[in-house]
């Protein structure tokens, strides 16, 4: 017997949008390219999630597509992206209502080098404390799902070894910051790290700590 999925209610019809919106900002940014990376959104027990191998300026109102917490899809007919069981494990584990994977150049490349990104700067603290290095496994794998789940663990994001970035939030657009801010903090890390005979300063403990509760109450109330 055929499976029966639904239609989307009106949140997640909001939410289908303002995920499409944000995926295509990662590819206007340059932390994708053509496919590769994808951004879901937590709407009650429904994640909501690009599709597999769809261009997202080709994503429509009917192209949404929504599965469970299982994993079982239940909003449209398209596949769901092939890293499904990533973007799952995020929301079983934490509290996000959204999550943004990208395959940035410079987070990618700061991936091959180190188990943790250095504390560069003091945005580290918005992403809980320096940002650990998942190990490698091959994409869309329930291995690669745990290492990241570990990453994670006191943190909004996380390196994934020569693949790229994975940050969530209570909101996409949070997600999405703590996506663009991980790209430059990288930035500036392999910047830094590139003139000879120089080594760049790195932030105390004590140092992210007081930048954390900082950026807590940060912008308007």
């Amino acid at each position: 017997m055929a499976e029966q999925r639904r239609d989307a209610d009106g949140d997640e019809a909001r939410a289908w949008a303002e995920l499409v919106a944000t995926a295509r900002r990662t590819v206007a940014d340059g932390l994708v390219v053509g496919t590769s990376g994808n951004v879901s959104v937590r709407v009650g027990d429904t994640v909501l999630v690009t599709p597999s191998g769809v261009p997202y300026d080709r994503l429509t109102p009917a192209g949404i597509t929504g599965v469970d917490l299982s994993g079982r899809q239940v909003l449209g007919s398209l596949v769901p992206t092939s890293e499904l069981p990533m973007h799952l494990a995020v929301y079983r584990t934490t509290g996000a209502r959204a999550v943004v994977h990208t395959h940035a150049v410079h987070a990618t490349a700061v991936s091959t080098l180190v188990t943790e990104l250095p504390a560069i700067h003091y945005m580290t603290g918005a992403l809980g404390g320096p940002v650990r290095v998942a190990p490698y496994a091959p994409y869309g794998t329930p291995e690669l799902a745990d290492h990241v789940v570990r990453a994670l663990q006191d943190r909004s994001g996380c390196l994934l070894r020569n693949h790229g970035t994975l940050t969530h939030g209570d909101t996409l657009d949070r997600a999405y910051d703590r996506t663009a801010q991980l790209e430059w903090m990288c930035h500036v890390w392999l910047t830094a790290s590139s003139v000879p005979g120089l080594s760049p300063s790195l932030l105390s403990e004590a140092e992210l700590a007081e930048a954390g509760e900082r950026l807590r109450g940060y912008g308007q109330r």
